[in-house]
């Protein structure tokens, strides 16, 4: 009989990320600290905090924060679209050391420096200031919050064709913990009655 536990199987995940977002940082590194352990078909895509934040009226410092987050993920959009996903998958990480792991928020040095580290044209820097990759940064947006609701953000983890916000992580679980906690969120996304599981957050967040 075949095997078809979350031990034993390919999960295929898809994460919707905002290369601003740390909370996404730590979720995307715990995912990628899963696949070392475990066979994932791990891709990544835009969920622009940017857009989804537009018109709500927010506390200045997180108007400034979302308004400076344009940036960042229009040229991840541009990536992908001209040179296809894994060159989102090289990008996103090189971004993501240097804006929350070195804590580099300078995004006019930081981007085209994550550009040469994944191999893309340096020139896509300039996508930070144009509006033209903005319909399909809200395209991948509204699909992400199409699958897991239009209250929720990023991070936004689909497991096996079902999605759910989170987890939202504090640091980065490792080891056999980060599996047991990939097998926990992929046995409540298989619950077809799940919503929601929360509690407060404590401390800082760690990168490391």
């Amino acid at each position: 009989m075949e095997d078809n536990s979350p031990r034993t199987s390919t999960a295929v995940v898809t994460a919707y990320v905002d290369p601003s977002c740390p909370f996404a940082w730590i979720t995307s590194r715990w995912l990628l600290e899963v696949a070392r352990m475990r066979p994932l078909d791990l891709r990544f895509e835009v969920m622009s905090l940017a857009v989804i934040n537009e018109h709500r009226d927010l506390d200045p410092w997180y108007r400034e924060f979302n308004d400076r987050a344009w940036g960042p993920a229009r040229v991840c959009v541009a990536a992908a679209a001209q040179h296809g996903p894994a060159a989102l998958a090289r990008l996103y990480p090189a971004l993501g050391r240097r804006i929350h792991d070195d804590g580099d928020k300078d995004f006019d040095t930081v981007v085209p420096l994550a550009l040469a580290e994944a191999g893309l044209p340096v020139d896509l820097a300039d996508t930070a200031r144009r509006s033209d990759v903005d319909p399909q940064m809200r395209a991948s947006t509204a699909r992400a919050q199409q699958l897991v609701g239009e209250d929720l953000g990023t991070p936004t983890v689909v497991v096996d064709d079902v999605a759910f916000f989170g987890p939202v992580l504090t640091s980065i679980p490792r080891g056999e913990e980060a599996v047991r906690v990939f097998d926990g969120a992929r046995l409540l996304a298989g619950c077809r009655s799940f919503s929601e599981l929360k509690r407060a957050r404590s401390g800082g967040l760690t990168f490391a």
